[in-house]
């Protein structure tokens, strides 16, 4: 009797001892989760301690990377140890290991392809952990940053808001085979509106709230290069219906060398001077700006999510840190620059006087346009 409790106490033991560990690592989940056609990977990491009400992170990795790389590589595990969230880490199936951005299939909602095993990932942690519906948010890092933006754009319904470091727009890399080399190098220029077109073509009839976006990108990154962050802005200022005309910039915030630009609650970008493919990822402001943590310094402000109705007003244009300088572009002769074109920034030399009847209008340091 004594040895068969003695066992009993043990196998008790054992099997909390392992729960225990399982809850501080990384885990696979096999499950069957809902639809994931393209058999993305689901991996999850889970404190011991668990938040309530209690939030969902998906942070996504770039290319040649993969969940267990982005687990270790950022800091979302160990503030999650602090502040009792999930993490929920997205893996690439397909060789390269980028992500499906561009397919039909994964630019509509419920169509398939990657962002919609994602979106089951979301829905499965609602479902089996408890999750806060109201406190689901996306990050991601290059491929994973452009991920992350097609799921702000398929999904809406599911995030509350989202932080994307050196992406492209939503729809920017749509039927491409794989690369796009016009929307990459920054040669994809559109209209707000056509931007805008490209977001709520995604999920048509879709009236409710829409995650808050936080966007980062580096002046000097050659690999999506820094026009990207000017047409993400354009797109998502125009999808909230807000002016593309910052409501307030900041010189040196976060840090030395960045600029954050505010264009109302929802809409947040920072471009980071002389920094490569791609730009750190600053977990502490994600926070901060998912809500999960009060605001810290060099935050943006929060804000609500909900949408609005598109804009009417035009907007401007536009793996790890270098410390090269800006590439210089090059503009028509002054007097020349048309409507859209850039006229000034930080190591431009190109024309400074648009064409009537518009006016050069700064959108950072680093780039001005014609307005």
């Amino acid at each position: 009797m004594f040895l068969s409790k003695l066992l009993g106490a043990s196998l008790a033991l054992v099997n909390a001892l392992t729960a225990f560990a399982a809850q501080n690592q990384l885990q696979q989940i096999t499950a069957n989760i809902g639809p994931n056609p393209n058999n993305v990977g689901m991996f999850l990491y889970k404190p011991s301690k668990l938040a309530s009400p209690l939030p969902l992170i998906v942070a996504i990795h770039y290319c040649q990377g993969s969940a267990q790389a982005y687990f270790s590589g950022t800091q979302y595990a160990t503030l999650a140890d602090q502040h009792g969230f999930l993490v929920v880490y997205p893996n690439s199936p397909r060789s390269g290991s980028c992500f499906d951005v561009n397919t039909p299939q994964t630019l509509s909602h419920n169509g398939g392809g990657d962002s919609q095993g994602i979106a089951s990932m979301v829905t499965y942690a609602i479902s089996t952990y408890g999750v806060d519906p109201s406190m689901v948010f996306v990050t991601g890092t290059s491929s994973g940053a452009m991920m992350t933006n097609v799921m702000a754009g398929s999904y809406p319904e599911l995030f509350q808001a989202a932080s994307l470091y050196s992406g492209v727009p939503f729809g920017c890399f749509a039927g491409a085979s794989s690369w796009n080399s016009q929307c990459a190098e920054g040669d994809l220029i559109q209209t707000a509106e056509q931007w805008g077109n490209e977001v709520r073509a995604a999920y048509p009839g879709y009236t409710g709230a829409r995650p808050r976006m936080m966007l980062w990108h580096g002046t000097a990154d050659t690999t999506l290069y820094y026009p990207n962050y000017g047409e993400e802005i354009k797109e998502w200022t125009d999808v909230f219906g807000v002016s593309q005309t910052p409501q307030s910039t900041v010189q040196n915030d976060p840090q030395s060398g960045y600029t954050m630009t505010t264009y109302g609650p929802n809409v947040v970008g920072f471009s980071a001077a002389g920094v490569g493919h791609t730009v750190p990822v600053h977990e502490t402001i994600d926070l901060a700006w998912f809500g999960i943590t009060g605001p810290v310094a060099g935050s943006p402000p929060m804000g609500g999510g909900s949408s609005s109705p598109p804009a009417t007003t035009p907007a401007p244009t536009s793996t790890h840190p270098t410390t090269t300088t800006p590439p210089v572009q090059s503009s028509p002769a002054a007097g020349t620059v048309a409507h859209w074109g850039q006229c000034g920034g930080i190591g431009f030399t190109g024309g400074t006087v648009c064409q009537a009847p518009y006016t050069c209008q700064a959108a950072n340091a680093y780039y001005s346009q014609c307005l």
